[in-house]
């Protein structure tokens, strides 16, 4: 997901643009810019890779100036060099641009046809060429910006720099988070409040369709309509955008850390002191009202809703559909009467997801969203919002928004059995006393990472890796071999336990490592044979369970990570610390980029 800066400011803007930058590095990115105006003139700097390279550019061929914008891309229409990196120029226009331009192909024709010519393969560039052609046309820099994104569609945030204007930028958002920062005399734009935390705390979001025109001491802001709008401005919490890695080595080490803090942060919110029960925000959702749950999501939360079917159709008995976000809006499906919509993103401004959301609005009863970002786009577009409280989450692999997910929705899955009349008082309450107690139980599974440290060295010497798990762990077998594939660039395929004699044992050999995730619950005895097939056959058996768990399964297995005994219903959110951490020791023994895998982005903004 790329980033967007914009800086209106008293002080030169270029260092400001790359400070920006680096807090928005979390997004992943392969190229990176800036414009700015001075004397009246724009100019840009552009280098690939790291933003180390565009700083190292800017020492030796600096970039003066007040006013500018900045962007790291994440390369969709073509590969990634310093011609196709933003900002991209077109005469006196400038443009930074995160989203995908649907009908660049037809622009170009016509840009061709007036005798334009291009330069770069990306559709942003049909952008700044279609903006400076209305402004060679005698229109104004604001009403040529106004008319080259009547000309748009797609999914896009977009941010103009003018030569001339030092005092302006106009900015505008369709489906692509964009917010906008005040400060004193001074005027900021970020594709999010982190990047402009450190610049000010007084942020207004721009809506879906809106435009911006900003100038050092004003905002005007239009909606989808061309009608004047009033935006909220809002103060944010500085402490909640902090990006540091507090000592570790890798934010994602730093963010596996932090599961028992923010866990007990989440439970705190839906099972506050002395309530009977789950308190939902709001007016809250009435289970005994709905007949079906339709869960959306992409990655790994659509694992976390793939566990929370187990949740809710075991505990609450209610019927639930789940789907990837991105078949899910295509397969276009009937949605019944009786029917809640639940969507899942760590971002709130997942493409599909919300594509998707919009597609069940006015066919759900209620459209539900467990997101980490409050302002977010599916947000404010869902009838109930459950935030989750996992705090920034700066590597792209998840892992405590991954848990704090699943924490949200079994407290709402217990909501949905409550209301339906399908626990008892005594199960409620041992099933909320052990979520209350649960943080406690995960800072002792962090003391398992020494251990899975050496499982990882191993580990990161096989080409390949199965995941084994039955009921509620087989999508953590899913979960864990993406955490290897994202970051360590190991083939992993996740099983559920019983599918392995349905083709993946024809792949073990005295090379395969098999990791298998089992807590002792009423599944392990048929998990155990899994096991035994496996070791018949020389496969390499790394089992992660509990001490009942590792007794019972026998000396035979080639390493044995022990966990926590915890009541079964939890396991899920246990059992994500030992993936994350094997997952995350393996890629460190290989030297690969954690916090920034290879053609990763953090959210994925466009299709």
């Amino acid at each position: 997901m790329c980033g967007i800066v914009g800086v209106l400011g008293h002080h030169e803007a270029a260092p400001i643009l790359v400070e920006a930058l680096k807090r928005l590095e979390y997004r992943g990115y392969d190229s990176a810019g800036i414009a700015t105006v001075n004397n009246g003139s724009l100019d840009r700097r552009r280098a690939v890779g790291k933003l180390v390279n565009l700083s190292d550019l800017l020492v030796h061929d600096p970039l003066p100036g007040k006013s500018g914008i900045g962007h790291t891309r994440w390369a969709t229409h073509g590969a990634p060099s310093v011609g196709n990196a933003h900002p991209h120029r077109a005469g006196g226009v400038a443009v930074v641009h995160n989203g995908i331009i649907e009908n660049y192909r037809d622009l170009r024709d016509q840009l061709s046809r007036h005798g334009v010519g291009f330069e770069t393969e990306t559709d942003t560039e049909t952008v700044a060429l279609l903006a400076q052609h209305y402004m060679a046309s005698g229109k104004s820099p604001v009403e040529a910006a106004c008319a080259t994104l009547d000309q748009l569609d797609g999914a896009f945030a977009l941010a103009f720099l003018f030569d001339g204007e030092e005092d302006l930028i106009v900015a505008a958002r369709k489906g692509s988070l964009l917010a906008i920062g005040h400060g004193d005399g001074e005027m900021f734009v970020g594709s999010d409040a982190i990047a402009l935390s450190p610049l000010t705390d007084r942020i207004t979001y721009l809506e879906e369709g809106d435009r911006a025109v900003l100038t050092r001491t004003s905002l005007e802001i239009r909606d989808a309509n061309g009608e004047l709008a009033n935006r909220e401005i809002r103060q944010i919490r500085l402490d909640n955008t902090r990006i540091d890695k507090a000592g570790h080595k890798h934010f994602m080490a730093k963010e596996i850390a932090e599961q028992p803090a923010v866990i007990r942060e989440a439970v705190g919110h839906y099972l506050p002191a002395g309530s009977d029960g789950v308190v939902l925000p709001g007016a809250g959702l009435d289970f005994s009202q709905v007949d079906r749950l339709v869960m959306v999501a992409c990655g790994t939360a659509y694992y976390a809703c793939m566990v929370a079917k187990y949740w809710f159709e075991q505990v609450a008995r209610l019927p639930v559909e789940i789907d990837i976000a991105s078949e899910f809006r295509y397969r276009e499906p009937p949605v019944p009467d009786r029917t809640v919509a639940l969507f899942v993103s760590q971002s709130g401004e997942t493409a599909d997801t919300l594509a998707a959301l919009r597609y069940c609005e006015g066919k759900a009863d209620r459209i539900v969203s467990v997101v980490n970002v409050p302002e977010s786009s599916i947000a404010r577009e869902s009838d109930l919002v459950l935030p989750i409280h996992a705090g920034v989450e700066i590597g792209v692999a998840s892992t405590k928004a991954f848990t704090c997910q699943l924490t949200v929705l079994l407290n709402l899955a217990i909501k949905a059995a409550t209301d339906r009349g399908m626990i008892s008082p005594e199960d409620r309450n041992d099933l909320t006393d052990a979520l209350r107690g649960l943080p406690m139980v995960l800072e002792a599974a962090l003391d398992a990472s020494a251990a899975l440290q050496k499982s990882a060295q191993a580990l990161s010497e096989a080409r390949d890796v199965l995941f084994l798990g039955r009921g509620v762990m087989y999508p953590l077998a899913l979960e864990g071999a993406l955490k290897l594939k994202e970051i360590s660039y190991i083939h992993a395929e996740g099983y559920a336990s019983g599918e392995l004699k349905h083709g993946p044992i024809a792949l073990i050999d005295s090379h395969m490592p098999v990791v298998v995730l089992a807590p002792r619950d009423a599944l392990f005895d048929k998990t155990v044979s899994n096991m035994q097939e496996v070791m018949a056959r020389d496969g390499k058996v790394l089992l992660i369970s509990d001490e009942d768990g590792i007794d019972e399964a026998g000396d035979d297995v080639w390493q044995a990570i022990r966990m926590p005994k915890v009541h079964d219903a939890l396991s899920p959110i246990l059992y994500a610390l030992p993936a994350q951490l094997l997952a995350y020791h393996t890629a460190v023994a290989k030297g690969t980029d954690v916090d920034q895998p290879r053609n990763l982005a953090k959210s994925v903004t466009v299709e």
